[in-house]
């Protein structure tokens, strides 16, 4: 296998697609925006005139990211007026889509800073499994969905793509890499948190039978790499290469690290909730029946957020037309596999809300 280190497993499809096409984290940030709007309320801050920093980990191309830091800036102006500044910084990987980010920040109707004097959004290109800010910098964390992606990818899977499809020795190297990828994006961000800041993380999620809602999408995937194979389109080597380096925790994965003293790395838990998200595509055909309409926005979810994933074990993984043909011919064979068998997509979504001690 080679050096997973060097494979930008996580990225999502650029050109704005995962802002057209994302909808599902978008829904499941949703459930979380109550949990964040009591975080933002119970975050200590002091009489200076220091800028109040937000850091939003994981923010892929921005879309997403309006309406947390928007609420944040709303209530952080009813608290500390008008005068005093918030820097917003949005992280991720270097070669994420920040142009798509630095457009919605410029013209999206429903961008956090229209109207919105002393507001100063910035970008960094790095990966959150490393320090991104100064210790003791950050004010108010938020993290959505971003942290199921692991630093690599810890094994093959066999048979599949995702680790839970897979044998279990994939399964337990997957859950391995998880705990301590868990622990090490913990212990980074309680350096860069304030004393008494706040850190919110929502991740999808698996019930604890193992469930994450995903499977059948996942599974008719899988069917179409075999007849990509067959097919002659994709070599049986570059298949095997094919993994998704995510890992949905269960509820006591997340608690995992704060089980000997209640708190991890000045961290302590003030809220961890599991709920499950609804599929609003699915909501959509009940009230249609269009299985075609389903069936497409189902596969652009998938080709935005994880087929680059799998184009990146392709030989040809630098050549953009190759990896084009090979996301089309994915998106066209999930269209077909899942209209002729309308599924929906319910999920399970994790919210943990943490503090940073003030001593």
């Amino acid at each position: 296998m080679p050096d997973e280190a060097k494979i930008p497993h996580g990225v999502m499809e650029g050109r704005g697609a995962y802002n057209r096409f994302a909808k599902l984290p978008a829904g499941g940030a949703a459930l979380a925006m109550p949990l964040w709007e009591q975080a933002v309320r119970a975050a200590a801050f002091d009489d200076s005139d220091r800028p109040v920093v937000i850091a939003d980990y994981g923010s892929s191309q921005g879309k997403n990211s309006m309406a947390p830091v928007g609420l944040a800036v709303q209530v952080l102006r009813s608290r500390l007026g008008t005068n005093r500044p918030i820097v917003a910084y949005h992280i991720d990987q270097p070669w994420n889509d920040f142009n798509s980010l630095f457009e919605v920040l410029q013209a999206d109707p429903n961008r956090y800073v229209a109207d919105q004097p002393n507001v100063f959004p910035a970008a960094i290109g790095k990966s959150f499994y490393e320090q991104v800010l100064p210790a003791g910098s950050v004010d108010l964390g938020w993290s959505s969905y971003a942290a199921v992606w692991l630093s690599r990818v810890p094994a093959h899977v066999p048979g599949h793509f995702i680790a839970f499809r897979g044998a279990p020795a994939a399964i337990a190297a997957f859950a391995s890499q998880g705990a301590r990828d868990w622990e090490a994006f913990l212990s980074l961000r309680a350096l860069e948190l304030r004393p008494a800041g706040r850190l919110v993380v929502v991740l999808p999620a698996r019930d604890e039978g193992g469930s994450t809602g995903f499977e059948v999408l996942a599974d008719r995937a899988n069917d179409i790499l075999a007849e990509m194979v067959a097919e002659g389109l994709i070599r049986a080597e570059e298949r095997e290469r094919m993994a998704l380096g995510s890992y949905p925790r269960c509820k006591s994965e997340l608690l995992a690290p704060f089980a000997a003293t209640g708190e991890f790395g000045q961290l302590a838990i003030e809220a961890c909730e599991v709920a499950v998200l609804k599929d609003a595509a699915w909501a959509d055909y009940e009230r249609d029946g269009d299985a075609h309409a389903l069936a497409t926005k189902h596969a652009l979810f998938f080709r935005s957020i994880f087929v680059p994933s799998l184009a990146s074990a392709l030989d040809r993984a630098a050549d953009a037309d190759a990896c084009r043909a090979f996301a089309d011919r994915m998106e066209s064979g999930l269209k077909h596999r899942l209209a002729n068998n309308p599924t929906p997509m319910h999920s399970f979504v994790s919210t943990i809300v943490l503090s940073k001690s003030d001593s």
